[in-house]
């Protein structure tokens, strides 16, 4: 029997809007997971967030694993411990984060343990309706760097072609070591090259030894698109934007509040 892989994006996708996996969902993850497969959440969260999502959905499925940070962590569930990690430069965040004071726009980082920012303001507050990593606020945060943060994020709520700018202004000085891409209408992603979750992708299924023809990723969002192409199975959801359909192999017939997942999974 072929073993499968499949990835899979939290917000949007494999979660409903009120943040639980809907029951005939549940049921064919499970049933995947017990013909042999391995599953693994791949989410921009952090570390901390995306394990506590894991551990809050009573999970309890064999071999899986967290993908965190849009590719820059992943974390074996069952042996307890990080099998990969990569991060931005200290000086590059220390940069980004002048960049971000001088165009007046929110930009935090993060630890092994806290999100990291230097201010609270209404971003904060919006992203932590969902996100409940412990928060460490202070004028200087470099401090707290004290390894290269696999992610950094920028949010604006109102003013969007200010934050094209700022991506702009990065991606002219940094694109050669960073990607940047949006999560959705109000989180700009800013993660090493090397990361991403199509790299993840590809590095879990090397790592486990499963022929990337056995892969299946699922999202519905920019940064979900390269590992939808990455896979041997790429699926965007019916919610999903035009360019993140365009690039998937298959296109739910409805969307995650209505099982859109299920009569995919329950296929292998």
């Amino acid at each position: 029997m072929n073993k499968y892989i499949y990835l899979s994006d939290l917000d949007g996708t494999i979660l409903d809007d009120t943040k639980i996996i809907t029951p005939r969902t549940r049921k064919a993850l499970e049933d995947f997971v017990s013909r042999g497969n391995v599953f693994a959440i791949c989410t921009g969260r952090d570390i901390v967030s995306g394990r506590s999502v894991y551990d809050g959905l009573g999970l309890k499925l064999r071999g899986s694993y967290v993908v965190a940070y849009n590719g820059g962590v992943i974390y074996d569930v069952d042996a307890g411990k990080v099998i990969y990690k990569t991060g931005i430069d200290r000086e590059i965040v220390r940069d980004i984060l002048k960049m971000a004071e001088e165009s007046d726009i929110h930009v935090h980082t993060y630890n092994d343990e806290f999100i990291l920012s230097q201010h609270y303001n209404e971003c904060m507050e919006f992203y932590r309706r969902v996100i409940k990593t412990p928060l460490i606020v202070c004028d200087d945060i470099m401090p707290y760097v004290t390894v290269a943060p696999s992610k950094m994020i920028c949010i604006e709520l109102h003013d969007h072609e200010k934050q094209e700018n700022f991506r702009k202004a990065v991606l002219k000085k940094y694109g050669d070591v960073l990607s940047l891409m949006y999560s959705n209408d109000y989180y700009l992603e800013l993660i090493p090259k090397e990361s991403g979750k199509g790299s993840a992708l590809i590095r879990l299924a090397d790592h486990l030894g499963i022929d990337r023809a056995h892969t299946i990723a699922s999202g519905d969002a920019e940064n979900d698109m390269s590992m939808i192409e990455a896979a041997g199975i790429g699926i965007a959801m019916i919610n999903a934007p035009a360019n993140v359909k365009a690039v998937a192999d298959i296109v739910t017939e409805t969307d995650n509040n209505h099982d859109g997942l299920a009569p995919i999974l329950e296929k292998y």
